[in-house]
């Protein structure tokens, strides 16, 4: 099995078992350096509306253009998950003799913006930090590099716009994890998962313990989705 999703700062492959001890991969990257580019490019052309907030017309040239760049970039992301996918299940292949099975492939990005009809109104919606979650659109949510990730399919709750959380979420800042998480910490919590401990001192900042439990944020969002299946992490390579 595969499965992607997409938009975070810090990116990540991980190699998973499932409760029938079926290996997965997730991949979790974004458009990298083009969605920040653009956000920054059309910001410039946005109009203040107060509060820090900057706005640009949909149905206006810079609001169509952005939303053309915008769709261009969602699918350069999607594109380069694929791509990592495609790479690591042939290496697999070659090591291991695995094979992937592509029909049971999950895609989903949290930072985007759709337009959506609700209580027969089209609105935009801009999902960051977010999944879409339709009644029975299947999405990934990631726990932290030493916890369970889960496929999910969505409940479709209107009130919460169909949408969950993308992932567990962090308690502290990046900056207060490199000041509170030691190497040994973060090597205590990685205890039985295969990662790159050349780099543990580049990646205290990601330690489990900075984020919080995937348990329980599940457990909150048990109205807005459903779980399908739970992933356990076997070996984890992050980016920095």
């Amino acid at each position: 099995g595969s499965s992607r999703c997409g938009g975070c700062a810090s990116g990540f492959l991980e190699l998973q078992a499932d409760e029938q001890g079926l290996l997965w991969l997730m991949v979790h990257t974004g458009s990298r350096g083009l969605g920040p580019a653009l956000r920054q490019h059309y910001l410039k052309q946005a109009e203040s509306v107060g509060g820090g907030l900057r706005v640009l017309q949909a149905d206006s040239s810079a609001g169509q253009a952005y939303l053309n760049d915008h769709d261009a970039a969602v699918r350069y992301a999607d594109a380069s998950r694929r791509r990592i996918l495609e790479d690591a299940a042939g290496l697999l292949g070659d090591l291991f003799k695995a094979r992937a099975d592509w029909d049971t492939l999950v895609s989903c990005t949290h930072n985007f913006v759709r337009r959506e009809v609700y209580d027969g109104e089209e609105l935009w919606i801009h999902r960051k930090g977010a999944i879409s979650a339709g009644n029975g659109e299947l999405g990934t949510i990631p726990g932290s590099m030493g916890a369970e990730s889960f496929i999910v399919s969505g409940r479709g709750l209107e009130v919460a716009l169909r949408s969950s959380s993308h992932g567990a979420g962090r308690t502290m800042s990046r900056g207060a994890a490199r000041r509170r998480i030691t190497v040994a910490k973060l090597e205590r919590q990685m205890d039985g998962i295969w990662f790159d401990d050349r780099r543990t001192r580049l990646l205290v900042d990601e330690a489990p313990s900075a984020y919080k439990p995937i348990a329980v944020v599940m457990r909150a969002q048990n109205e807005l989705t459903r779980i399908e299946r739970r992933l356990r992490p076997v070996l984890n390579y992050k980016g920095v």
